[in-house]
């Protein structure tokens, strides 16, 4: 079986189990999206789903965020980690979307990853989520349920992100990424797999090293 028509199986068995492949994280436009995927960095989404109500009401515009002051941005972010850097990168990144992009997040990754503290993983997110584009979310989930899929052999974000690409239909790409994560939270969990229960496991490659 090729890795081509390993991804088939495992987008049609992923649709079967995940019908609904919707983004975990809540936001009413691009800029709100952009800022909620940079809070969700080394903290749940669930987490940032709480933090962001009280943000987006205080800051409901990319204008309001640009005119923000930095320092009250970080009491609203506190306690999703690593605030400081958090909240300057979202102000820094609103100032500069005014200015060059009219307000609005930008539609192609090479100008989102422009912005401070917006890498390929937050530019795939919204041009897939947002613009309908085909879009590869190189996220923890992905990167380790791939590995054990044997569709890619490498932990490197990017590299995954284009070994995918080269594999996965684009009209595929960005519903199957968001699949994954909820699999991986759910059922192909990093410390206690629930391969028994996996509707992946006909296609897994490392199940044999796996404990039911």
């Amino acid at each position: 079986m090729t890795k081509k028509e390993r991804a088939l199986f495992c987008i049609k068995a992923l649709k079967k189990e995940y019908p609904d492949s919707l983004c975990s994280l809540v936001a009413g436009d691009p800029f709100q999206l952009l800022v909620a995927t940079r809070l969700s960095a080394q903290c749940t989404d669930a987490r940032v789903n709480l933090i962001t109500p009280a943000l987006f009401e205080k800051y409901p515009t990319t204008k309001d965020f640009a005119n923000a002051k930095v320092e009250d941005v970080e009491k609203l972010v506190h306690s999703c980690g690593f605030y400081r850097t958090k909240a300057r990168d979202i102000v820094g990144a609103a100032q500069i979307v005014l200015e060059r992009f009219g307000g609005r997040a930008p539609d192609n990754i090479e100008d989102l990853t422009s912005l401070p503290g917006v890498g390929r993983k937050t530019a795939n997110i919204i041009i897939g989520d947002v613009y309908g584009k085909p879009a590869v979310v190189a996220d923890t989930h992905v990167i380790r349920i791939t590995n054990l899929l044997g569709l890619v052999n490498t932990k490197d974000p990017k590299k995954v992100e284009f070994e995918l690409r080269e594999i996965l239909p684009p009209e595929e790409s960005n519903d199957f990424c968001h699949r994954l994560v909820l699999h991986g939270r759910a059922v192909c969990i990093a410390r206690r797999p629930q391969c028994i229960k996996c509707c992946l496991s006909d296609y897994c490659k490392n199940k044999a090293n796996k404990n039911n």
